[in-house]
């Protein structure tokens, strides 16, 4: 293998440029570097220089003139040479502060089991979307006659790779994020399976004189999620107001290998106020008369440092395995074993939409962000609502048209 060098000045100002011919196996290679001034080390005064190449003279003089107007207007940020491997392990250890216990959990689980197996090898500065889009597109897939991902699994790795390397761009990390341009797979709405009042009738007698009747009760018709009613705490519990402040939710997570649970801020981040039904109230005070008792009986056995609503006899915390075993008993018992704990949630969304409450005050209650979202996963009890509408004012004008 020969090589030869040939030395020429750019256009002035542009630094210079090189073109280097390599031979090969017989046969000549050739290619173009330049060097460009970006600024000088502030403590020597000496030129900072960046080398680019490319296969033509017209190419590195394109890449200079770049890095001169970055350099110029103050832009410039130099190519990171760390791996994408490098930077999620950064990222998480450092950027997720705050975050809860379990959300860390299952985006270092995607990044472990997913993304870095693909991409952790590459380096940032060369990570781009169609490199991106081929990972996801490989996940629905699946590979070596594994199933692919569902697109909601997919979208939900997206969101961690898409939240590290917003982080890289803040840093200065990278000019741009390569994975906005992505498609995402579109991802199917589930549909509800709500009860309807005669499952709701046929529920309540099936439940009746349970261990978790009262916790099923309460979810039923304040519509809280499960780690919301098995996290509630007597001092949110204002029964001469009736009233229940929903300010954290109980969640498992792992901690030095064994299991643990903590009390942490609802789904969205943010505490709310719940006016719950009368029944709801005296269901409640007969909960907190039921378990003084239950305290009576444990003695110096009885552990509820939270001072949790829902507890097993002896005071500790409830797990959501347990719970759900007794609901899924008891839906089977009436005639609808697919039915989920999140059903009962959904079962006062629709109740509450039916009997006339407005949408904004399902919202609150819910909790969720906005009343669009509410009425997007709503909608179709709306429309019920709407037509029901239309029939009763269609009554009406029949009514006063006989006249």
């Amino acid at each position: 293998m020969s090589k030869s060098i040939v030395h020429r000045r750019a256009a002035s100002g542009n630094g210079n440029i090189r073109k280097k011919t390599v031979s090969s196996k017989g046969k000549q290679y050739t290619t173009w570097e330049g060097r460009v001034t970006i600024g000088h080390d502030p403590g020597t005064g000496k030129q900072r220089q960046k080398s680019v190449s490319g296969k033509t003279q017209k190419e590195v003089l394109r890449k200079m003139q770049e890095i001169r107007v970055q350099a110029n207007n103050g832009t410039y940020r130099a190519p990171s040479k760390e791996t994408l491997a490098g930077w999620l392990d950064i990222w998480a250890s450092t950027y997720l502060a705050g975050v809860k216990p379990r959300t860390v959990e299952i985006y270092e689980s995607d990044i472990r089991l997913h993304i870095k197996p693909v991409l952790g090898s590459i380096k940032l500065e060369a990570l781009d979307t169609h490199t991106i889009q081929r990972f996801y597109n490989q996940l629905m897939v699946g590979a070596n006659g594994a199933p692919g991902l569902s697109p909601k699994s997919v979208k939900n790795i997206h969101g961690v790779l898409h939240h590290a390397l917003n982080q890289a761009v803040a840093n200065g990390l990278l000019r741009s994020n390569p994975a906005d341009a992505c498609i995402l797979p579109r991802v199917e709405k589930k549909e509800l399976k709500p009860l309807d009042e005669d499952e709701i009738s046929k529920f309540l007698v099936a439940i009746q004189g349970s261990t978790y009747e009262d916790i099923f009760l309460v979810t039923l018709f304040t519509g809280l999620r499960e780690g919301e009613v098995l996290g509630l705490t007597w001092d949110c519990v204002d029964f001469e107001r009736g009233i229940l402040l929903i300010n954290k939710q109980i969640q498992l997570h792992q901690e030095k290998g064994m299991k643990a649970y903590a009390l942490v801020s609802p789904k969205n981040g943010k505490s709310r106020t719940v006016a719950a039904a009368p029944s709801v109230i005296e269901r409640l005070k007969h909960r907190r008369a039921a378990q003084a008792e239950q305290q009576l009986l444990a003695g110096p056995l009885w552990d509820n440092p939270d001072n949790l609503v829902f507890t097993d006899p002896s005071g500790k915390h409830l797990t959501k395995p347990t719970v759900y075993r007794a609901f899924k008993k008891a839906v089977a018992s009436i005639g609808r074993p697919d039915a989920r704990f999140h059903d009962l949630r959904h079962s006062y969304a629709v109740a509450a939409l039916r009997s006339g409450d407005d949408v904004k005050t399902v919202q609150s209650n819910l909790g969720h962000a906005t009343a669009a979202f509410t009425l997007d996963v709503y909608g179709h009890v709306t429309d019920k609502m709407k037509q029901e509408s239309a029939a009763r004012m269609e009554k009406f004008i029949q009514s006063v048209s006989k006249g």
